[in-house]
C-alpha cells in the first residue's frame, strides 16, 4: 500500500514528521497543538480556544485527505493539567457527531512549546 503525506498547510519547517499520513482507507493525524497554520501563532491564554484550534487543525488535515471529523475512529487528547478535562470536553463535544470516536485522554508532564493541550486522531476516508 502506498503511504501519502498530508500537509494541508500545517507543516512546521524542520519538523521530522508529517502532519498526516493516508494509507489505504485510513488517515493518521499527528498530534496537533493550538497553532494557527497560516500565521504559526500559538494560542496560550484561552484554553477553550486552544482546544478548538487543535480540532480545527485536525479537521483541515482530514479535509485534505478526503475525510472529516465525522469519520474519526480514535482520538487521543494530551493535557498538561487534568483539571482542564471538563473544559476540553465542553469544546470537544461540539465537533464530533452523535457516534463519538474511541478516545483516550492523558495528562503529560510537558507538551511542545509549553502548550496546554495537544490532540491526535485516526480517521477513515469518506465513502
Amino acid at each position: 500500500m502506498k503511504k501519502t503525506a498530508i500537509h494541508a498547510g500545517s507543516r512546521v519547517e524542520g519538523a521530522p514528521y508529517s502532519p498526516g499520513i493516508a494509507i489505504g482507507d485510513f488517515i493518521f493525524v499527528s498530534g496537533q497543538i493550538p497553532m494557527k497554520p497560516d500565521t504559526k501563532e500559538v494560542i496560550r491564554d484561552d484554553f477553550e480556544a486552544a482546544t478548538e484550534q487543535c480540532i480545527l487543525n485536525i479537521e483541515r488535515i482530514l479535509k485534505a485527505a478526503e475525510s472529516d471529523l465525522e469519520h474519526c475512529v480514535k482520538v487521543v487528547v494530551f493535557l498538561a493539567d487534568m483539571e482542564n478535562f471538563s473544559r476540553m470536553n465542553a469544546v470537544y463535544t461540539r465537533y464530533f457527531g452523535d457516534v463519538k470516536p474511541a478516545r483516550s485522554c492523558v495528562q503529560v508532564a510537558r507538551l511542545p512549546l509549553d502548550v496546554e493541550v495537544e490532540i491526535e486522531a485516526i480517521a477513515v476516508k469518506k465513502g
